[in-house]
């Protein structure tokens, strides 16, 4: 319970002090992604897992082509992406073809989950925590690797973060086994402390742009 309140109160005055450093930054990012392509400035995805299941809208910055998410299951010139998504454990397709130039230099950065700043205050996702994912490639992932449906359940008892275990430890070189490992180990020993850690990390691994596509 301590551990709850307290996480929460560092969320809550975190985010507020990050949304006022990055505001400058968060600008120029959603010009330019609106004088690059028509579209929305946010990403135009589904909804994600969060804790105990429920579903919620994670806001992020666009750095694909509009309705890239439908379009990789139904235009045949990303039929490759989509089979290298369906049966590899890697996080994100490597070289994805939908993701325009903006996109690119945001995601190696991270700079397109700043918005998801909102979902922190929103209580829908926590400063640090697992990544939050899709309902089908939990389903999918867990089909591929079946050791880890334990392992998931345990992911879904903490809040979803924006950094993490396992994003300032390889981030997209690591397949779905080992990082549902980490994110279940994170929500095993779940501390201030190692939250702290994780925080110190972050900065380096958003800079570095290490393991991002």
């Amino acid at each position: 319970m301590l551990y709850d309140i307290t996480k929460r109160l560092i969320d809550l005055s975190l985010s507020i002090v990050l949304m006022l450093i990055f505001l400058p930054i968060a600008m120029v990012t959603a010009i330019a992604i609106k004088l690059e392509s028509d579209g929305p400035v946010f990403a135009d995805t589904p909804k994600r897992v969060g804790k105990d299941g429920k579903l919620f809208y994670p806001f992020k910055f666009r750095s694909m082509i509009v309705n890239a998410y439908y379009l990789l299951k139904t235009d045949p010139k990303f039929k490759r992406a989509y089979e290298e998504q369906q049966t590899r454990g890697n996080y994100k397709i490597m070289n994805d073809p939908r993701i325009t130039k903006v996109g690119k230099f945001i995601r190696k950065y991270s700079i397109d989950e700043v918005p998801q700043l909102l979902n922190v205050i929103r209580n829908e996702m926590s400063i640090v925590g697992p990544r939050p994912y899709y309902p089908e490639e939990i389903e999918r992932q867990q089909k591929l690797f079946p050791q880890t449906r334990k392992l998931v359940k345990e992911v879904l008892s903490v809040r979803p973060g924006i950094t993490g275990f396992w994003q300032v430890s390889g981030r997209s070189e690591v397949t779905f086994d080992k990082r549902i490992e980490m994110d279940a180990l994170y929500a095993r020993k779940k501390s201030v402390l190692f939250d702290l850690v994780i925080l110190i990390k972050t900065p380096w691994a958003m800079v570095s742009g290490k393991g991002a596509v």
